[in-house]
């Protein structure tokens, strides 16, 4: 088995070197397959590239399909967010966030083939985050005046909701990361400058109340997502110390209160930003950029956290700077984007106990340059 992995990796690896520019028809014949999904933030052209899924988990195959746009560029990490890529809930749409260019981006999804189906304005500067819920798309504009703006989605396209930006609690607030409660009734926004997480109400026009702040209850707030019970789950990249990430899980009362569940479980790792939860919501992953490992919790039924094993459940080599992670469709292989070392780490999950079984890396993507986002579907 560890050949056959090894033999598909190198395969892709050279067919990386070309990266084509490929475009979807009708006749995709990998429109029932299952993809990656990668963004360059290429400050100059903006670039999804889109890997084919094979049975075992590995990937393949790499296509690349301009935004239209432009990313923000840097190194490691330049857009501090979760949720620069992001599928929609039937894994039929991808939207891909334009820093450079104030823009967020439309693809149709065709297996691992995208089209593109529309690029709009978001009212704001860079933007680098975005959520969907049914006909509602929020994008967070993280500079400036930070603000979320509304759009409704329709075919494909997106039209801005009149009157529905919303901004937070004060400019330049290093917002890093926005998610819609399971049943559309509410959007949750984090602020890494202030430590707070914001929570407004979804209205049935589609804009927002007005702000409800909430203070992290542990340091370093970064990315937030909602698990299928309702819960709300928020990374914290710590205090600074060795190894002082953590997790907290919340509840969210009517008021746009948060209670805490779970408070500050540690990652046993550092730089804990991006997390995931499976499917199923029976688990929760973290990805710990400093440490280069991945740590999982259960879910229980109440929102509380538990540690899997021994908490830290996957290694990604030394120097990767994974940031954000994604879980398939089907929820049977975590995926993460190593920055750093310019590759995916790929990991299966054993639905029974949580634990990952490491598939190795795939390289061919530029080291240190400003990679963000990954989705799978």
């Amino acid at each position: 088995m560890k050949m056959f992995v090894s033999s598909l990796a190198l395969g892709a690896i050279a067919s990386a070197a070309a990266l084509p520019v490929a475009h979807a028809d009708g006749n995709d014949r990998f429109g029932a397959q299952h993809a990656v999904f990668v963004m360059t933030n290429d400050a100059e052209s903006n670039e999804v590239v889109a890997y084919e899924r094979t049975p075992y988990g590995t990937l393949q195959s790499p296509h690349k399909y301009q935004t239209g746009g432009r990313g923000s560029g840097g190194t490691v990490d330049p857009l501090g967010s979760q949720g620069s890529l992001t599928l929609s809930d039937d894994g039929s749409l991808l939207f891909a966030a334009n820093a450079g260019s104030g823009s967020v981006s439309v693809f149709r999804v065709f297996g691992s083939h995208l089209l593109l189906s529309d690029r709009v304005a978001t009212g704001g500067s860079e933007p680098n985050a975005a959520a969907q819920h049914g006909k509602l798309v929020y994008v967070l504009n993280t500079a400036g005046s930070s603000s979320v703006v509304g759009f409704f989605l329709s075919e494909g396209k997106l039209n801005r909701i009149p009157g529905s930006l919303r901004f937070l609690s004060g400019n330049f607030v290093n917002s890093a990361s926005l998610a819609f409660s399971g049943d559309g009734r509410y959007l949750v926004v984090t602020e890494r400058t202030t430590n707070s997480i914001d929570v407004f109400k979804v209205l049935a026009d589609g804009k927002l109340s007005s702000i409800t702040v909430n203070p992290s209850a542990g340091p370093g707030a970064f990315s937030v997502v909602f698990a299928p019970n309702g819960a709300v789950l928020v990374s914290e990249t710590g205090a600074g110390g060795p190894n002082s990430s953590a997790i907290s899980s919340y509840s969210i009362v009517a008021d746009g209160n948060l209670l805490p569940i779970s408070t500050s479980v540690p990652t046993l790792g550092s730089a804990n930003c991006w997390n995931v939860v499976t499917p199923d919501g029976k688990f929760v992953y973290t990805s710990n950029a400093g440490t280069s490992s991945i740590s999982g919790f259960s879910i229980e039924a109440n929102g509380s956290l538990a540690p899997l094993q021994s908490t830290v459940v996957g290694v990604n080599p030394p120097g990767s700077s994974n940031l954000d992670i994604a879980v398939s469709a089907d929820g049977r292989f975590l995926y993460s984007l190593n920055a750093a070392s310019g590759a995916v780490g790929m990991f299966q999950i054993q639905s029974s106990d949580g634990s990952l079984v490491n598939l190795g890396t795939l390289a061919g993507l530029p080291a240190d340059a400003g990679l963000n986002g990954i989705a799978a579907n």
